[in-house]
C-alpha cells in the first residue's frame, strides 16, 4: 500500500513537471513517452517540450546528469525557461543561451554534476527543414521511407549547464540544417534508449534496428521504438528513456 502511495505521488509530480505534449502543435504532429528504469520510480531527470513560436515549432529533449529531487528541480527549471523564451528569441542558439542563464541563476553548489544534455531542434513554418543544436546529446533521428538516419551535429558542443567562465555565449554557433522530405519524421530520444543494452552487453541502435517507410505516425514510430528496446534488453530497463517523435504536415 505504500509503495502504491510513492508511486502515485511521483506519478502526479511527473505529470506536473513534465506534461505530455499535445498530439498536434501547429502544423506538426507529435508523439512522446517517458519510461522509467524502475516501476516503483516514476520520475527522474529526463525531459521534453514542444512550442508552436512565431519562429516554427520547437522542440526539446534532455537528460539531466543528476539525480533526484535535484534533477526534478533542473527539469523543471529548463522546461519553464524553454516554454518561456523559445517565443522570444529568434534563433536556437540565443533559446540555448537563456537555458544556460535559467541554470546559472539557480545558482546550485555542484554546477558540473547537475548538467544537462540536450537537442534543441526547429521545423519552420513551410516544414522543409529541420534545424538542430546538439548540446552534447544523442543525436535525433531521421525516419523515412528510405532510412533512418542519425542528425549527427557539425561541431561537438558542452552540455547546457557547462559554459565556462569567459567561454562567451552560443550566440555565433549556427544550428545546422537538415532536409525534410514528405512523410518524414525526427525521433528524439534519450541515451536510455541509445545505451539500452541487450544479454551480451550490445547497444541499441535505431538506425540499424527501425524500418523505413513502416510507420503511420508519430504514435506509431514511439510505441514501435519502445516494443522493440524491451525486446533487446529482455525487459531490463537500465536508465530512464524519454521518447519524442514529431511529423510535420498533414499525413
Amino acid at each position: 500500500y505504500r509503495l502504491a502511495q510513492v508511486r502515485d505521488v511521483a506519478e502526479v509530480a511527473q505529470r506536473a513537471v513534465l506534461p505530455d505534449p499535445p498530439r498536434r502543435v501547429g502544423p506538426v504532429r507529435v508523439a512522446a513517452r517517458y519510461v522509467a528504469a524502475h516501476a516503483e520510480a516514476r520520475i527522474g531527470g529526463d525531459l521534453y517540450a514542444v512550442l508552436a513560436t512565431p519562429f516554427g515549432v520547437r522542440a526539446i529533449i534532455g537528460d539531466v546528469r543528476g539525480k533526484g529531487l535535484g534533477a526534478v528541480s533542473t527539469v523543471s527549471v529548463l522546461v519553464g525557461a524553454f516554454c518561456h523564451e523559445a517565443e522570444r528569441v529568434t534563433t536556437l542558439a540565443e533559446l540555448a543561451d537563456r537555458l544556460d542563464d535559467a541554470l546559472a541563476r539557480r545558482g546550485t553548489d555542484d554546477t558540473f554534476e547537475d548538467f544537462t544534455t540536450a537537442v534543441l531542434l526547429q521545423i519552420p513554418p513551410d516544414g522543409r527543414t529541420a534545424q538542430v543544436l546538439n548540446r552534447g546529446h544523442p543525436p535525433p533521428y531521421l525516419v523515412d521511407e528510405r532510412a533512418v538516419s542519425p542528425l549527427e551535429p557539425t561541431t561537438h558542443e558542452l552540455p547546457l549547464g557547462l559554459r565556462l567562465p569567459g567561454a562567451g555565449t552560443s550566440g555565433q554557433m549556427a544550428a545546422d540544417v537538415f532536409p525534410l522530405r514528405s512523410g518524414a519524421f525526427l525521433l528524439l530520444v534519450t541515451d536510455g534508449v541509445t545505451e539500452a543494452r541487450d544479454g551480451n552487453g550490445a547497444f541499441y541502435d535505431p538506425s540499424i534496428r527501425l524500418t523505413p517507410g513502416a510507420y503511420s505516425s508519430p504514435q506509431c514510430l514511439v510505441d514501435a521504438l519502445l516494443r522493440d528496446v524491451h525486446r533487446w534488453t529482455g525487459g531490463r530497463n537500465q536508465d530512464d528513456m524519454a521518447v519524442l517523435a514529431l511529423a510535420a504536415g498533414a499525413r
